[in-house]
């Protein structure tokens, strides 16, 4: 049982860390229809700039997660409003370029603004775990997975309780009924865009005490965000969270009880198995449509 519970506990842990990556690829998919292949680097760019005031202005770490918080909210509002707004009558495959190309933008921007050498940032618990049979977790693992958990059950309660929850459903079901209903769908896309920078930041900083904060430290994150919207699938906002769990613990597991060098690549191939049978997700839905 142990040997089952202390992985275990650890994926989750991981799949906090991909819930809000993926959480934030979905909102911005869900309200603007633009798949958010910056995501990881607009997160490792906010993320660098917790690491950046932490070290050199050496302020708590809640603070510099706050002007992080700042930073990203900054990055939604230019994004959306100086570029996506802008893109309108271009098509999808047009929109997903220009967020392939703000990968490069953030990846050049990055070493520019905050320099190259690589930052360290610390757990914002240092040390401590809790003893579960002969299993062990730290307080700052059950402090990332409280995190993860508790932002995804606060979004789900806000888009199904409050009046902000329903504008962003119906923005996310069809923008133009939304706008025709009188839904300030504008202002529904700068808050999706302003969220989905603070989950990646937020990802960013869970992460960042496992590695070192560089500009790619945030790659595969991004990856495996993608892979858990897409077994999740589109179509609701809490499947890629539940994607993203899966994914961490069947990945966690095949890399220890299977192959430590194969584990990930087996886990890719039993997603793509399963889509085969399944191509719309694990809640997608298939919606017909009368002609």
């Amino acid at each position: 049982m142990d040997m089952i519970l202390q992985p275990f506990m650890r994926s989750l842990e991981t799949g906090s860390v991909y819930a809000l990556a993926a959480l934030g690829i979905i909102i911005v998919w869900r309200t603007s229809l633009v798949m958010h292949f910056a995501q990881g680097s607009m997160g490792m760019f906010s993320g660098t700039a917790v690491a950046f005031v932490f070290n050199r202005t050496g302020v708590p770490l809640a603070a510099s997660v706050i002007a992080g918080v700042l930073v990203a909210v900054f990055l939604g509002f230019v994004v959306d409003f100086a570029i996506i707004r802008r893109l309108r009558r271009a098509t999808a495959v047009g929109k997903e370029i220009i967020t392939l190309g703000l990968i490069m933008v953030f990846l050049g921007l990055a070493p520019i603004i905050f320099g190259t050498d690589p930052m360290l940032l610390p757990r914002f618990i240092p040390s401590g775990d809790v003893s579960i049979g002969t299993a062990n977790i730290s307080y700052n693992a059950i402090l990332n997975i409280g995190v993860g958990i508790g932002i995804a059950i606060a979004l789900f309660f806000i888009l199904q309780k409050t009046k902000i929850g329903l504008a962003i459903r119906m923005t996310a079901s069809s923008e133009p009924m939304a706008r025709l209903m009188g839904v300030p769908t504008r202002t529904v896309t700068l808050f999706a865009w302003a969220l989905a920078g603070v989950l990646g930041m937020l990802a960013a900083v869970m992460i960042a005490p496992t590695t070192t904060v560089t500009p790619t430290f945030m790659n595969t994150v991004q990856v495996t965000a993608l892979f858990a919207c897409v077994l999740g699938g589109f179509q609701t906002f809490y499947g890629p969270v539940l994607g993203a769990y899966i994914i961490a613990v069947a990945g966690n597991f095949l890399k220890i009880y299977v192959s430590t060098v194969w584990g990930d690549q087996l886990m890719y191939v039993l997603i793509l198995v399963f889509l085969l049978f399944r191509p719309n997700g694990l809640i997608g839905k298939t919606y017909m449509q009368k002609v």
